[in-house]
């Protein structure tokens, strides 16, 4: 018998931990975000970790800015930011306030609101493409800055909320190099993702930018 997902939200607690902690333990999660036109409900099966001022990879390694300052807020607020003049990307903070830590959404499966998500992608050729990548998983949740922000404890009345779903096991879990991130945060292994799972999108190391002559 199969058991349908844990509907509990996710208290604060639970992004009140270490990056690497909340990372792992975010795959088999249901993300909700709740639209005008309903909910669209999503499984995570990949995320990547970012380690705050520690971490050459992080948007606030350089410390605190107008475009992160989410990050050094209190755990369980949605960071979203815009990248490449064209796609918006979410992640949860982490850590106590202070700590900017947060969680790249990068991928899942999307269950309840599948129809709305095709309209947000409509280029998507089969369901398991709808949310496979951060830009496309933020399309297809209608996600953008003015989500930036938003507190995913606060219940049913927020845009964004984490439940319980249905959480992994250690043996399922894969981690690797996370994707497009060079110098001195190349070789950290925070991708995190669920073996097999065919939402998880493919694996592209970095690629320096080439200077125009």
């Amino acid at each position: 018998m199969i058991e349908s997902p844990d509907r509990t939200p996710l208290p604060r607690e639970f992004f009140d931990r270490p990056v690497l902690e909340v990372a792992r333990d975010l795959l088999g999660r249901t993300l909700v975000r709740r639209t005008d036109d309903g909910p669209i409900e999503v499984r995570l099966t990949e995320v990547e970790a970012y380690a705050g001022e520690i971490d050459p990879g992080s948007h606030a390694y350089r410390g605190r800015t107008a475009r992160n300052a989410v990050m050094f807020g209190p755990p369980g607020h949605a960071y979203v930011y815009f990248t490449y003049g064209m796609w918006h990307c979410l992640n949860l903070v982490c850590c106590p306030e202070g700590t900017a830590s947060g969680v790249l959404l990068r991928a899942g499966e999307i269950g309840t609101g599948r129809h709305l998500a095709r309209r947000h992608r409509p280029t998507a050729r089969h369901d398991r493409e709808l949310a496979k990548g951060p830009a496309r998983l933020a399309t297809a949740l209608d996600v953008d800055r003015t989500l930036d922000g938003t507190d995913a404890c606060a219940g049913a009345d927020s845009p964004l909320s984490v439940l319980a779903g249905s959480p992994v096991t250690p043996e399922q879990v894969c981690s690797g190099p996370r994707t497009g991130v060079g110098g001195e945060g190349a070789a950290h292994p925070w991708r995190f993702w669920i073996d097999g799972d065919p939402t998880v999108s493919p694996y592209r190391a970095h690629a320096p930018r080439k200077r125009r002559t």
